[in-house]
């Protein structure tokens, strides 16, 4: 214990949120740390991933070489952008290879996301628990299998948001209160990134107020300038033209 706060670290933080440390060997510990700083981590990316995972301080150097190996070779990270994606995701120094990163990274090559070194954080993941059962949800609420692989091909991080708190409350606004369809998500999946209370509801209720239909990506990706300055030009003006890409399907501007 003296050696940990010694080196930074918040010590009942740590045994509380991780319990085990107390009977972890100092000399593993200390072999641990020396490695992850021959590494190129700076004393304070050390203290932060510890914070966020504790049990890399169980971990022996043995244990953690072969998630390196595996992210340099198996997953192709460019070995100067290794401390950034561990910093990013600090898990996967707890992760096993052979029974977590590997069958993920396999899981995730077999519904077409190649490039898996852009979505590092994904390896940590359980197929099991996690991915799959994100799938299973946009199945269950009307996607057929090949849409709803394409959807999180095209935006794999669907697979981090809870089905709970995120998927379901904003597919039953989307649903219910905007009343738009399906081939929607499918066309904009990012739709589910984007917060329900903050820029959903409000983009949503400012369109039915001005009496304008925007496509998903127009109403939720501009800045706030420029989506307000759309809705001056939509009620200033004629409605959009079918040409146009303020027009979105099956929304009539002119009955809301």
């Amino acid at each position: 214990m003296l050696y940990l706060d010694s080196i930074g670290l918040d010590l009942f933080s740590l045994i509380n949120d991780h319990p085990p440390i107390v009977c972890a060997s100092l000399d593993d510990i200390k072999s641990t740390v020396d490695f992850l700083y021959s590494m190129g981590f700076t004393a304070l990316e050390f203290c932060r991933i510890c914070g966020m995972c504790p049990e890399i301080l169980n971990s022996r150097v043995s244990d953690i070489v072969p998630v390196f190996t595996f992210l340099l070779r198996e997953a192709r990270v460019d070995g100067s952008d290794l401390r950034r994606v561990v910093n990013r995701r600090p898990r996967l120094l707890a992760c096993n290879v052979k029974n977590r990163l590997r069958p993920t990274l396999y899981f995730l090559q077999s519904i077409g996301i190649s490039e898996v070194n852009k979505h590092t954080n994904l390896l940590s993941c359980s197929v099991e628990e996690k991915l799959i059962p994100r799938i299973d949800y946009l199945e269950k609420i009307g996607f057929s299998k090949r849409d709803a692989v394409s959807m999180v091909r095209r935006f794999p991080q669907l697979f981090n948001h809870s089905i709970k708190d995120n998927l379901e409350p904003k597919f039953n606004y989307f649903v219910v209160e905007m009343g738009r369809e399906l081939r929607e998500l499918k066309e904009f999946p990012q739709y589910f990134s984007f917060s329900l209370e903050n820029r959903i509801k409000p983009r949503h209720q400012c369109c039915v107020e001005k009496g304008v239909c925007f496509p998903l990506p127009i109403m939720l990706k501009t800045t706030e300038a420029k989506f307000h300055g759309r809705l001056e030009v939509c009620c200033n003006s004629s409605g959009p033209l079918r040409t146009s890409p303020l027009w979105c399907t099956n929304c009539d501007v002119n009955s809301k």
